[in-house]
């Protein structure tokens, strides 16, 4: 069974035979940052804290999304939330075509409504259940289960590429005008991204995050935090959780591209099962 997601699912390995990611493209009107392993993402942020004009992003293409089909005949796919996105609408056209010339085919296109850690989660689970054998229906079956299940809560200290591209409002953009505020949010049921409010200081941002988990119904288990740069910030986020949840399974990873792009410096995101 051949499992696939974009990049803006923060890996680029997984612990079973066969799993690849396409990536997704941030551009300028001068450079573009191709998402995969060879991106120095330290780099592009740095280009991109000077650069004046605009920037965007472009989700993958049909066609490199049939090029990581080739040769599979159990597929399952993993994109960001289509409501940001035409990653999802992507990967379905290529699924549809795929199957067209090869019949026996089984794909599963599953929207996770999300991005990041949440996916992180999701593409956990998807590992374990495919070393156990299980089969295509019942791995496809559970994952969307799953998703019902998870959760995924951030921290930003500017949203600046995300007001710019549509994502969020201007005005909660400039929320973070005032030295040393972060945006706290969600994502939404819709899988849009919702600002929730504001923290002063990375210590009052831990404490939301952390309440908006127990919010949720967050009780222990599986936990992701992903970071932009700002692996100090993930780590006192996972001691804290640790503290009232000490049997919780929580993994740190910094941000790919895409998510470096709209998370930006010192952003923050967790998820967990609720």
């Amino acid at each position: 069974m051949r499992l696939i997601a974009d990049s803006s699912c923060d890996l680029y390995t997984l612990d079973i035979p066969d799993f690849s990611t396409v990536p997704l493209t941030i551009y300028t009107d001068e450079r573009s940052f191709t998402d995969d392993p060879s991106l120095n993402i330290t780099e592009m942020l740095d280009y991109l804290e000077k650069y004046k004009g605009r920037s965007y992003t472009s989700c993958p293409s049909v066609d490199q999304w049939l090029s990581a089909f080739e040769g599979a005949e159990e597929i399952i796919v993993l994109t960001v939330t289509s409501s940001l996105s035409g990653s999802y609408n992507s990967a379905m056209t290529a699924a549809n075509m795929y199957k067209e010339d090869h019949p026996d085919a089984k794909i599963s296109v599953i929207d996770s409504l999300s991005t990041g850690g949440e996916e992180v989660l999701v593409l956990l689970k998807a590992a374990k259940l495919i070393r156990s054998g299980e089969d295509f229906e019942t791995t496809e079956k559970t994952l969307r289960e799953y998703l019902k299940h998870t959760r995924l809560f951030f921290s930003f200290f500017s949203l600046h590429n995300l007001s710019q591209n549509g994502r969020v409002n201007k005005a909660a953009a400039a929320a973070l005008c005032l030295l040393n505020i972060s945006v706290v949010g969600t994502a939404s049921e819709e899988g849009k991204i919702s600002v929730t409010g504001k923290a002063r200081g990375e210590k009052k941002a831990v404490r939301t995050l952390l309440q908006d988990m127990k919010n949720a119904g967050y009780h222990g288990g599986n936990v992701v935090i992903t970071h932009v740069e700002n692996e100090e910030l993930a780590e006192t986020l996972k001691q804290t959780i640790l503290k009232e949840y000490p049997f919780s399974d929580i993994q740190i990873f910094p941000t790919r591209g895409l998510c470096s792009y709209y998370m930006e410096r010192k952003g923050i995101v967790v998820a967990c099962e609720a």
